[in-house]
């Protein structure tokens, strides 16, 4: 009981500490500011160079047409009327925006399959790997008590049988008061 106790802490443990990497790792994205002194709000059409344009995360940097607009915060994707995918830069310069979806979205799909794969392993397989022994110990001790009831009940048939044949005579040593009659 003790072992699985301690597994399952193991398991919580676990939990906790992929969740708190993980509200680390989007707290991190989020806080780029020097302490409390927040620029001055800057209009994305004012930016000439993808530098100067996403140093805001409210501005899309497009390379078809070499402007810097409004993040459109709306919908999560550019509209292909504003910019293609391919051409259009958010946060940094290097990628572009189909890149910085997929790669998103392959770290999200990695993350939830390694807490869930984490999950099964610490609670669903170590309950199942110490499942069979308990209940092997558990069969055990049951058929030894079986087997212990059953010697005292053939122990307590053999006593009675025993004063049945010394009541009646039977036995050939008997010392009782009775004796069988023969004719």
């Amino acid at each position: 009981m003790t072992n699985m106790n301690h597994s399952h802490k193991n398991c919580v443990a676990m939990s906790v500490f992929f969740t708190v990497v993980l509200f680390v790792f989007i707290g991190q994205t989020e806080c780029q500011t020097d302490g409390n002194v927040t620029p001055p709000a800057k209009r994305c059409s004012a930016s000439t160079t993808c530098n100067s344009c996403l140093q805001s995360s409210k501005c899309l940097w497009c390379y078809t047409n070499d402007t810097c607009t409004d993040y459109p915060v709306s919908h999560l994707l550019p509209s292909s009327a504003e910019c293609k995918l391919s051409d259009a830069r958010w946060g940094v310069c290097w990628v572009n925006f189909e890149v910085l979806i997929i790669t998103m979205a392959m770290l999200a799909g990695s993350i939830l399959i390694a807490i869930s794969v984490c999950c099964c392993w610490c609670c669903c397989c170590r309950r199942c790997r110490s499942g069979p022994d308990q209940d092997e110990e558990q069969f055990t001790r049951r058929r030894e008590e079986i087997r212990q009831r059953a010697e005292e009940r053939t122990g307590e048939r053999k006593n009675r049988h025993e004063d049945i044949r010394r009541k009646y005579g039977l036995m050939a040593d008997s010392s009782s008061k009775y004796s069988k009659l023969e004719e």
